[in-house]
């Protein structure tokens, strides 16, 4: 495929690649690739696809392409081989002049995806051209007095060729005068002398025509010619002379182009056409042509550009005066620059230690050194920082500077110094020039953790699942990197007795703490302990937080019935007159909770009763009472079943089953358990009968001595007597409940006995002794007041 620059929209594409180039870069190199000039179009060069490492296919793909700087296209690229092939003619000449080496940069883009490689093309230079003299003829008038080895310069040849390839030596046509010697200007080139071997005669031969070959350094050679015509002139025995054979001259780097420098002048004490004089540089150097010109006729010298001291301090140049007989004498002009203050002062930085630690008084932060190029007071220079700055400059040689740390730094305070180096000479105007470096602070571990709380208080629900996240304790730290990573850790717990090892972990990393057991509110209430943040510098600092956990209470004890127990050999049974008016207390079931708060608040219902309607519970005592006046038609036993309920959430519950027996006075003996009943029916036994009576006998004598020990205590008392209850097991209640004391399932006034002889067999006997003090009436819808609260070992209170 072959690319060019054809349209404004092409160039624009090309310029917009150049751009991605300039901002990206390329991505590799390819060559150098070399090609000789005059290569014909169409020439292969290399191939770019082998050199990539791409197939046939990818590089057509991937849209590869040459882009030329120039908006010349002197490549084309085979996408379909791969090969690069020279587009046109390359004139190693036109494209690079003199210079050596004639290097073309290029880059080869893959658009898909953008990938740019940079290559070059070395063009190789081919003797391809021929010395040409600027001068075709060259003319010479000599003297016949001329001495013997007297040489006169002639004209160069010019070669386009460079290297070997251009001018090497000079030839002069065989004759029996003159010779021919190549010397070397200053530059490299090489210019012929014209040397007179054998004196010449003008009256033999008044005109001598010579043939002035160059030769280049090519194989085969190639050369040019020039004609060399000598005229032998009569006579001219005084050759022009100077004033002055050195002229010194100063001139200030300013001035403007066109200044004259100095004006030389010759004399010659011939007459005539030899008497006239022309001034020319002689053998000038490229740089003296440029910079200075010379009068032919007047001799003024002047500049044709500025000067520049700090560039060239100096320049000399031989200055020739011919007269018209063509003898020439020579002086040299020595013109010195004189420096005005043009330039700022340079600073250049031998060395930055960036990062300085914090705390290092007298650390050395900088070195550099000052110039500048201009020369006395123009190049004297003063240095200086700015006075805000803990720092101060020191000098250290000649224009050399130390910076150094007037006092030790704090990187919390400040981690970073933006730092002006003012550097103003002494000239006239002053120039200064500034030079900003940033030194940055770094940490050392100078600064502990630090909590964001001096204490924390953390709450958990009880009965959590085990590695539970309850909280979060965090420490900073001022300091930087690694001393400012902060580990956390458990310290050892003030209270020896309490297991903080089985009780909560710590994230090393992020403070989080986890609960590591299920906690139990009623165990363990809260507990308290000590964290640690160390961070991980050297050595390590620490500091500590105290965590005080707070155990929330969670509905997890269901309510618990003290009375009536059921775990009883025999069912207790309350009894109940069959007079009893409405709102009679039947009993009190008493339960506790060994939750807190609403969790521990208990209400009753009557879940289940063998007649509806004839008993009621009261849902916040819990109290049994008759809900109406009682009839012989009401079955004389009767099966209650309340619940007990607390208000947690979910809340929990437990059963209680009541038997109650419905009695005509409270002498009627009490008759057998249900479950008895069967065993009774069986006919009784002779020996039974007796011991029946036996026991009728006994429990009539106990009985009247109890009616009256009681009646004596109610004379003495005047009030309410002690009532005793259905006999309750003996033996402690299990070990998380305690003793209840003043919340009897019934007031006193309700108070009464129960007696029962030990054993279950057939023979068992029950007596009721009962305890009936004068009864006040019921009055309908008052409640009995009474202490219904309790503590329990943990310090609850329960209503």
């Amino acid at each position: 495929m072959e690319i060019g620059w054809m349209h404004n929209p092409r160039q624009r594409q090309v310029l917009v690649f150049f751009v991605l180039l300039s901002m990206y870069g390329a991505s590799a190199e390819l060559g150098p690739y070399s090609v000789v000039e005059e290569t014909e179009r169409g020439s292969f060069v290399a191939n770019v696809g082998k050199d990539l490492g791409l197939g046939l296919t990818e590089m057509s793909t991937r849209g590869a392409r040459i882009i030329s700087q120039g908006n010349k296209e002197h490549l084309q690229l085979k996408v379909q081989t791969g090969d690069l092939l020279i587009n046109d003619k390359l004139d190693r000449e036109k494209l690079c002049g003199p210079s050596e080496p004639c290097i073309l940069h290029f880059q080869v883009l893959m658009e898909k995806p953008l990938e740019i490689f940079q290559a070059e093309l070395r063009v190789q230079d081919i003797n391809d051209h021929s010395p040409v003299f600027t001068e075709r003829e060259m003319i010479l008038k000599i003297p016949e007095n001329s001495p013997v080895g007297i040489a006169f310069p002639l004209s160069n040849a010019l070669d386009l060729d460079v290297g070997s390839n251009n001018v090497q030596n000079y030839k002069i046509s065989p004759n029996s005068h003159f010779r021919v010697l190549t010397r070397n200007r200053s530059d490299g080139r090489k210019y012929p002398e014209l040397v007179l071997d054998k004196e010449l005669d003008r009256e033999e031969e008044p005109e001598i025509s010579l043939t002035l070959t160059a030769l280049d350094g090519g194989s085969p050679p190639r050369y040019g010619t020039a004609q060399v015509r000598i005229e032998v002139v009569d006579s001219n025995d005084n050759a022009p002379e100077f004033e002055q054979s050195l002229y010194k001259v100063h001139i200030p780097e300013d001035s403007p182009v066109g200044s004259l420098v100095v004006t030389v002048s010759a004399s010659d004490v011939d007459s005539g056409v030899y008497g006239k004089i022309s001034y020319t540089f002689f053998q000038p150097s490229e740089d003296i042509s440029k910079t200075l010109e010379v009068n032919a006729m007047t001799g003024e010298i002047r500049l044709r550009k500025k000067v520049d001291f700090e560039t060239v301090l100096s320049y000399e140049v031989d200055i020739k005066a011919t007269d018209g007989g063509g003898l020439s004498g020579k002086c040299t002009l020595l013109l010195q620059v004189v420096d005005v203050n043009d330039n700022p002062p340079e600073v250049t930085v031998s060395a930055l230690t960036t990062p300085i630690p914090e705390n290092s008084p007298d650390i050395v932060v900088a070195v550099f050194s000052v110039s500048d190029p201009d020369s006395g007071d123009n190049g004297k220079t003063i240095s200086s920082i700015q006075d805000d700055l803990p720092f101060l400059l020191k000098p250290s040689g000649k224009n050399f500077y130390t910076l150094v740390a007037q006092k030790t730094l704090d990187r919390e305070e400040r981690d970073e110094y933006n730092i002006t180096i003012t550097v103003t000479d002494m000239g006239t105007p002053r120039l200064k020039t500034e030079h900003n470096i940033t030194v940055l602070v770094s940490d050392v571990n100078d600064n502990a953790p630090a909590f964001t709380q001096t204490s924390y208080t953390l709450s958990v629900r009880e009965n959590n699942s085990p590695a539970l996240h309850i909280g979060t304790v965090r420490a900073t730290d001022r300091d930087a990197g690694a001393n400012a990573q902060v580990t956390y850790s458990l310290l050892p717990p003030l209270d020896a007795h309490v297991p903080l090892a089985s009780l909560v972990s710590i994230n090393p990393d992020n403070g989080h703490l986890f609960a590591l057991r299920s906690l139990d509110y009623e165990a363990l209430r809260a507990f308290e302990f000590r964290v640690g943040a160390a961070d991980r510098g050297s050595p390590a600092l620490s500091s500590q937080a105290l965590v005080r956990v707070l155990v929330a209470d969670d509905n997890d004890n269901a309510p618990f019935v003290l009375y009536p127990l059921q775990n009883a050999s025999a069912p207790c049974t309350e009894l109940v007159p069959r007079a009893a008016e409405a709102g009679y207390l039947v009993t009190k079931v008493v339960a506790v909770d060994g939750d807190s708060g609403q969790n521990a608040w208990l209400s009753y219902q009557l879940l289940k009763a063998t007649e509806p309607g004839l008993f009621g519970v009261w849902a916040h005592n819990g109290e049994v009472r008759t809900a109406r006046l009682l009839s012989e038609r009401d079955a004389a036993k009767h099966r209650l079943v309340v619940l007990v309920k607390d208000n947690g959430e979910p809340p929990l519950s437990a059963s209680v089953t009541l038997h109650v027996l419905l009695v005509d006075g409270f002498s009627q003996p009490y008759p057998p358990a249900p479950e008895a009943e069967a065993a009774d029916a069986a006919p009784a036994a002779p020996l039974t009968v007796y011991l029946v009576v036996a026991l009728a006998s006994v429990s009539s004598l106990f009985l009247f001595s109890v009616l009256v020990f009681v009646a004596v205590r109610l004379c003495r008392r005047g009030g309410a007597a002690s009532v005793g209850r259905c006999s309750v097991p003996e033996g402690p209640f299990p070990g998380h409940l305690v003793d209840v004391s003043g919340t009897g399932t019934l007031s006193q006034s309700y108070q009464y006995e129960v007696c029962l002889t030990g054993g279950s067999g057939s023979n068992e006997f029950k007596f009721l002794k009962p305890i009936l003090p004068n009864l006040p009436p019921q009055c309908p819808g008052k409640e009995i007041e009474e202490n219904r609260t309790f503590y329990n070992s943990f310090g609850f209170n329960i209503q």
